[in-house]
């Protein structure tokens, strides 16, 4: 039975309730990824790549009024919960946020790892277009490659660019109009 389909009789929403206990975990952040719950533990090479595009986009981030961060995403509707290794969002729709929607992000990236790079490469490709998320870079540490996703729709994103192997100078399109020196990642 689907979460759309489901009898609430009780009065208990389950998506509802397992993105409200997630929250309220002691310790680690978690994340729900298809219904299952996985704790956020990247290593420090993980955190390295990440840090390096930080640095790239900040600048411009704050040009637009923009931070950067690591904070949750909720994807209504469906049993997903997502922290993304980093998202550019719109500083007034981050204030006073819990979660906030794909939709409204300006970019979303994922860093893989051993334990998910195929739940970076599918599962959340898919989510984020589906719930408009407009652009979706992929770092690759495993195909030591990148890969940005753009013009998302139901079915997927209808752009891609990539992937290209490290070294590979990445543009990144409006309202960015930056190019990433993807050789440190």
């Amino acid at each position: 039975m689907s979460i759309e389909s489901a009898d609430y009789s009780d009065g208990v929403n389950p998506e509802h309730a397992l993105k409200y206990a997630v929250q309220h975990i002691r310790g680690d952040r978690v994340q729900i990824i298809e219904g299952v719950i996985e704790p956020v533990s990247p290593t420090w090479d993980h955190e390295a790549s990440a840090d390096s595009l930080r640095d790239q986009i900040h600048a411009r981030a704050r040009e637009l009024g923009c931070v950067i961060g690591s904070g949750n995403l909720d994807l209504p509707g469906s049993p997903n919960w997502y922290v993304p290794d980093l998202a550019v969002v719109p500083a007034d729709a981050a204030k006073g946020a819990g979660a906030l929607l794909p939709d409204q992000t300006l970019l979303i990236v994922e860093v893989t790892s051993e334990s998910n790079a195929d739940t970076d490469r599918v599962v959340k490709r898919r989510r984020y277009a589906e719930y408009g998320a407009p652009l979706y870079l992929l770092v690759d540490r495993q195909q030591r490659a990148v890969t940005l996703f753009a013009e998302p729709g139901r079915l997927g994103y209808t752009k891609i660019t990539g992937p290209l192997p490290y070294g590979t100078p990445l543009p990144l399109p409006a309202p960015f109009d930056l190019t990433l020196d993807t050789s440190g990642l």
